[in-house]
């Protein structure tokens, strides 16, 4: 199998990949979405992320190429002029039949609620680690900054079931599963 973690790169989970003879593709969507020179202004003037540059800067896989894709909860967290060209570039790379996990915050998760690095442990049990961000990996306008107060990445977003049915609209089936910590796994297959 072809895996795309979108996560913050984790080496357990790349570990746990390898080991059992898959191959791995890690890339963190969520930092890259950070990156300064992303940001650009819309014809008010307002500080906008660069969705086109963004997206010929990432995600740059073949069509078809991933048999399963770890979305974890980037959705909640990523800019909100990002979700649907992600979600739309993330079924183009996903082979028919090809399954994408992703978490989805529940509304009694507040806005501080902590970002996540998930780490495979085994088949049964995932770690979760706060992500803390470096102090110099947003520079950017407050406009468009997800840094909260504590360092980390600020929730952007609650996204209720039916907003995740049209996100995945496109995908041929979606299951929904309740979680601890306020957190909706969501099964998704092109």
């Amino acid at each position: 199998m072809c895996i795309l973690d979108i996560g913050s790169t984790s080496a357990a989970n790349i570990r746990y990949f390898t080991e059992r003879g898959q191959k791995i593709y890690s890339e963190d969507l969520l930092i890259a979405s950070t990156e300064p020179s992303l940001i650009t202004k819309d014809d008010e003037g307002r500080s906008v992320l660069d969705c086109k540059r963004f997206l010929t800067e990432n995600l740059t896989y073949p069509g078809g190429h991933f048999d399963v894709i770890l979305c974890w909860n980037l959705a909640d967290y990523l800019d909100e002029s990002l979700v649907k060209p992600v979600i739309a570039r993330l079924w183009s790379t996903l082979r028919p039949g090809g399954m994408l996990l992703a978490f989805f915050h529940t509304h009694e998760a507040g806005p501080d609620s902590p970002c996540y690095r998930y780490h495979i442990v085994d088949q049964d049990t995932l770690e979760m680690h706060d992500i803390e961000m470096r102090r110099d990996t947003r520079k950017g306008p407050a406009a468009v900054g997800q840094t909260s107060t504590r360092g980390g990445f600020r929730l952007q977003r609650v996204f209720n079931n039916r907003h995740i049915e049209n996100l995945f609209r496109d995908f041929s089936s979606i299951k929904f599963f309740l979680t601890r910590d306020n957190i909706r796994e969501v099964l998704v297959v092109r």
